[in-house]
């Protein structure tokens, strides 16, 4: 990736403590997202008139390294959400040669991408924070409107590599749209894949 490639951000948010991540985290948030679920916590990812921040790997490094020593010292570093980071694979992998092994890097991801965008990064990620929403192929299908075929083969993907324990797979409770029961089939088809941690929690809706 050249610095004349600038990438659509919704937001950067500094100095976050325990909500991407362990120790002191920034949260830089990428534009466009292919799912159209429908609580979406940040619609403006795919808006196309939203207003945009653009990096280049080198700009938005240039902005957070100020927080360096908050990273080092804590163990934090920066953690790529969106919208969906694994968009731009090319991007990520940049930006982990400019900070080096030393920050930790996240991602925040729904894995309905292609697999070789998850292949391209697999090696650069520290901690994977996988929204599955619900493994249920109906349910899937009526709260995000895309098919979940592209999410179980990669997470397929990841185990395969022995990565499953770098990963929170996050599996809300979604009102209108799965039950304790059908979150409860997920986590054990989920386990059995290889994953042990889980982040359950239930969408808190207007």
């Amino acid at each position: 990736m050249s610095e004349e490639q600038f990438v659509p951000f919704i937001g950067v948010s500094r100095h976050r403590m325990a909500t991407d991540g362990n120790g002191v985290t920034t949260l830089a948030a990428f534009h466009g997202c292919r799912l159209g679920c429908s609580y979406c916590l940040n619609p403006q990812c795919r808006a196309d008139d939203s207003p945009c921040l653009w990096h280049t790997p080198e700009t938005l490094y240039e902005e957070v390294r100020a927080d360096e020593l908050y990273f080092l010292a804590t163990g934090g570093g920066i953690t790529f959400g969106g919208g969906e980071p694994l968009l731009y694979p090319d991007f990520i992998v940049r930006f982990r040669e400019l900070c080096g092994p030393q920050w930790k890097i996240n991602v925040e991801t729904s894995l309905n991408v292609a697999a070789a965008n998850v292949e391209a990064i697999a090696d650069v990620v520290d901690t994977w924070f996988i929204d599955v929403k619900d493994l249920d192929a109906d349910i899937y299908r009526r709260y995000t409107g895309h098919d979940n075929a592209q999410v179980i083969d990669n997470l397929s993907l990841i185990a395969g590599g022995g990565r499953a324990g770098r990963c929170v797979i996050r599996l809300p409770l979604i009102p209108g749209y799965n039950t304790d029961a059908d979150r409860t089939s997920s986590e054990a088809r989920l386990r059995d894949m290889g994953f042990e941690h889980f982040d359950k929690f239930n969408y808190e809706i207007p």
